[in-house]
């Protein structure tokens, strides 16, 4: 059992920046992969960026590409979302997610799948001003 607790929301205007951290429960948490989903008002949820176990691999969506960097701490049990350069567009309910650690194939394969992360927090809200 993993509890995922977000944190570092907030107003900015455009051109921001803001940085998310995902504190995670138990003694196990470089057994999962995880990832940052976003939910914008009536959207569907969406993949914004994801990291595997070690740290080795990161992977965004085009829509933040270049402006978010997801990092890990290990020893801290908490992932981060660094987020620059932030747009009105980018206003949303972020989400931290985790899914036990898969073979690197298949999690380069299926990392932005929110339906296969096994573990939510209850999300922080992020609101950009133009």
């Amino acid at each position: 059992q993993v509890q995922l607790v977000e944190s570092g929301g907030g107003l900015v205007q455009a051109g921001g920046s803001l940085r998310l951290s995902c504190a995670a429960s138990g003694r196990t948490f470089s057994s999962y992969n995880m990832g940052w989903f976003r939910q914008a008002p009536g959207k569907e949820r969406e993949f914004a960026a994801a990291i595997r176990w070690s740290g080795g691999s990161t992977y965004y969506a085009d829509s933040v590409k270049g402006r978010f960097t997801i990092s890990r701490d290990n020893a801290k049990n908490t992932v981060y979302l660094q987020m620059n350069s932030l747009k009105p567009e980018d206003t949303a309910v972020y989400y931290c997610a985790a899914r036990i650690r898969s073979t690197s194939t298949y999690y380069s394969a299926t990392y932005d799948r929110s339906e296969l992360y096994d573990y939510w927090g209850q999300g922080t809200q992020v609101t950009v001003s133009s």
